[in-house]
């Protein structure tokens, strides 16, 4: 992911208001490991309920804001992009409002995440023995380098349908 400024992530904004992309409190961005993510994400400090994205979408960043539900599932949920299989306590149901005219109207688009957004991890972690039934290194890592392209492909269709609006 190319390395991101405040500004560039407010300016972003694909489905907020001015107003909205302004208030939001953006973390600091110093120790971000931007060679290692495919999308980076947060929770507003100070409106917890609200939670922002930003991925690539034709090499450029593109910011989402998402609602977050207060509920968590007690059970175990597949993160929509990642696929990996994550806990009620560390997955979350999101609704973006979509851009343009589409979002303006109220309409959204609905996901299950992982709650703190930790994607871009989960496809790079060791594959469990089950996934891996194998120990040769070159096939390990083009699994890993399998798993991060669909990760991009996942998360760049979302974007482009909030984008649609």
């Amino acid at each position: 992911m190319i390395p991101l400024t405040e500004n560039l992530i407010r300016s972003s904004f694909v489905n907020a208001s001015k107003g909205d992309a302004k208030r939001a409190a953006i973390p600091s961005l110093d120790a971000v490991r931007w060679d290692e993510l495919e999308c980076f994400g947060w929770q507003d400090s100070r409106r917890p309920q609200l939670h922002y994205v930003v991925l690539e979408v034709d090499d450029q960043p593109v910011s989402i804001m998402l609602r977050g539900s207060d509920k968590t599932a007690a059970r175990k949920m597949m993160c929509a992009w990642c696929e990996d299989i994550v806990d009620g306590l560390h997955a979350a149901s999101f609704v973006a409002p979509l851009g343009g005219p589409g979002g303006r109207r109220g309409n959204t688009v609905g996901i299950w995440l992982c709650a703190d957004f930790r994607c871009s991890r989960n496809v790079r972690r060791a594959p469990t023995a089950f996934e891996s039934q194998t120990e040769d290194e070159h096939l390990l890592a083009f699994h890993r380098e399998q798993r991060i392209q669909r990760l991009r492909e996942r998360s760049e269709s979302f974007a482009r349908t909030v984008m649609a609006g």
